[in-house]
């Protein structure tokens, strides 16, 4: 009779918690931390690339220490953060992670613009087969990204929504941090790098300053 009692009492938890959104909010919490090993994973992959893409330009374009030592700083500054699995509860953790990851991607992209102007580097192999490699992560990091930001909108609504904020509230499940969109379409545009010195053109199409009148005598 106690076993049947004590069946009964699990069984009727169960049903308790499965209705009031409990296994959801698991289910969707795990499914968040999956996605964001995944980010992580990709970025690693790019982190990685980048000693041997950098040793590579440098022996073509060493003339190119800004840009050169543009992509170290910021892959260091990447390096720096803790990837601990608070970071995805932090949100001033999160902006600064999403801040140091699109420095890196800007300076990747002055260093692949300055690689126009150096034909012999363009054509070494190993120099394309790093970029190719490095086009394929960036496009990975786009899904990747594309996926941790909706399975961080899907479990948040569920956080927020009635009745299943309540059991958030109870079990403290809290609305994650999810990556900003609204300076995408400025990561995502190259950048304008320009290795013209001369001016001629430029002071040839400048309007002539108008002349003076001349003074009264």
């Amino acid at each position: 009779m106690r076993r049947l009692l004590a069946t009964a009492l699990v069984l009727s938890a169960t049903f308790s918690l499965a209705g009031c959104g409990y296994n959801k909010l698991q289910n969707q919490d795990e499914a968040v931390k999956a996605t964001w090993s995944e980010v992580l994973n990709q970025y690693q992959r790019r982190a990685d690339l980048i000693p041997n893409l950098v040793a590579t330009v440098k022996g073509y374009a060493a003339q190119e220490e800004r840009v050169l030592v543009g992509v170290t700083e910021a892959r260091a500054k990447v390096g720096s953060i803790q990837l601990t699995p608070e970071l995805i509860n932090d949100p001033a953790a999160f902006a600064k992670f999403q801040a140091a990851q699109g420095e890196l991607t800007q300076a990747l992209k002055s260093l692949i613009a300055v690689t126009e102007n150096y034909p012999d580097l363009k054509s070494d192999a190993n120099f394309r087969d790093l970029q190719v490699q490095l086009e394929g992560t960036e496009n990975r990091i786009t899904v990747a990204r594309n996926r941790y930001i909706d399975s961080v909108r899907a479990y948040n609504v569920t956080v927020r929504e009635f009745p299943t904020n309540l059991t958030a509230g109870w079990f403290d499940f809290e609305v994650k941090p999810n990556f900003a969109v609204e300076n995408e379409a400025q990561i995502s545009a190259p950048p304008a790098v320009s290795f013209d010195n001369s001016t001629p053109a430029q002071q040839s199409q400048a309007p002539e300053a108008p002349a003076k009148p001349p003074s009264a005598n």
